[in-house]
């Protein structure tokens, strides 16, 4: 299992993150040339939520919707045991990590799944792939409302959130997503021909907002209030979460009932915190000045959560394959012989 750990390559977009935080390191947006990367990463966050309004079949939601205990047990783990997992951790240490960088924990622990990344996870561990588009689009789409409110109840400790945060939810990311969906029978089927290109679009989206956001922390002195220790215990405490929910995703589907592809779903579903979506959503939610810091939490926990659940898929699905032979050495045309029992004799 460590060599896998150790064998895993980062994909190109966790690359292009690293790469985008190296530069507005070095090279952060300052006056006006600030001004116009604000005024732009508005525009992209808007335009990002208008494509995956577009992009998303409604279809996709209406087939999946009848499997409602996998589903809700996903948004219960999602918007509920995560969001407790996180108070709970925070309230007992709550000196292990600076107010920001709690901050940026605690956000992290109210944001939807992933979509892409979850779903190729349940297929690569043989689990339920339609119920896995089907959970994680919902996810993202509640979301859309359920992230704010959970930051304003869950962040109340540190003052909450004002009201016109969410205004700017509303206006930023919920109307361009509305506007999507409204425009989907115009314009679906060119997003769906475009894929590719629509792909990099929204990763372009994110780089420009992490590039943004981290600009201005830079400049406000991001890595003097962030030493090496304060990286590894942001680490830590993203690994000890990824922990315990991975354990009650995979022991309560199966006290549950849930079968193994459900299971796989679950897990992968359940676990997961979107970056795509909570880059855009910081942006929105938080000042500008801490921004950076609070999606350093988010960046690492992405990054974690794909290394950790490619490890898991492939065990999954070796289960999956196991079993299956062994179902069919025992009930295919070439089973083994089932032993008689002499007593019956």
């Amino acid at each position: 299992m460590m060599r896998r750990i150790l064998s895993y390559r980062p994909d190109a977009f966790i690359t292009a993150l690293i790469a985008t935080i190296v530069v507005a390191s070095f090279l952060p947006c300052r006056g006006v040339g600030q001004q116009i990367f604000e005024w732009l990463s508005t525009a992209a966050i808007a335009l990002l939520f208008f494509l995956q309004g577009a992009r998303l079949p409604r279809e996709t939601v209406v087939a999946g919707i009848t499997h409602w205990r996998l589903h809700l047990t996903i948004l219960a783990s999602t918007f509920i045991f995560f969001p407790i997992v996180g108070v709970i951790f925070h309230t007992a240490f709550p000196n292990l990590l600076s107010r920001p960088l709690w901050l940026g924990i605690l956000f992290v622990c109210t944001l939807p799944s992933t979509v892409q990344s979850s779903i190729a996870f349940t297929s690569i561990g043989r689990g339920n792939v339609p119920a896995a588009i089907c959970s994680a689009t919902a996810s993202n789409i509640f979301g859309i409302l359920i992230t704010p409110l959970l930051v304003g109840v869950v962040l109340r400790l540190h003052g909450g959130i004002s009201a016109s945060s969410i205004w700017k939810i509303v206006a930023e990311l919920l109307v361009p997503f509305c506007l999507g969906q409204l425009l989907r029978p115009f314009i679906g089927a060119w997003a769906q021909r475009n894929k590719k290109m629509l792909s990099l679009t929204d990763r372009g989206s994110v780089l420009l907002v992490v590039y943004t956001a981290f600009s201005e922390a830079v400049v406000q002195g991001l890595w003097h209030q962030i030493p090496l220790e304060g990286l590894a215990m942001i680490l830590v405490v993203d690994a000890v979460i990824l922990a315990i929910v991975l354990l009650a995703t995979t022991y309560g589907s199966r006290l549950l009932g849930f079968n193994h592809e459900d299971e796989v779903a679950i897990v992968f579903c359940g676990s997961k915190k979107s970056l795509a979506t909570g880059v855009p959503m910081a942006k929105v939610l938080f000042p500008s000045a801490t921004v950076g810091v609070t999606v350093l939490p988010l960046m690492i926990f992405h990054q974690m959560q794909l290394m950790v659940c490619a490890v898991l898929a492939r065990r999954y699905a070796r289960r999956f394959e196991q079993t299956a032979l062994a179902d069919s050495l025992d009930h295919g045309p070439h089973a083994r012989p089932i032993p008689r029992d002499p007593a019956a004799s």
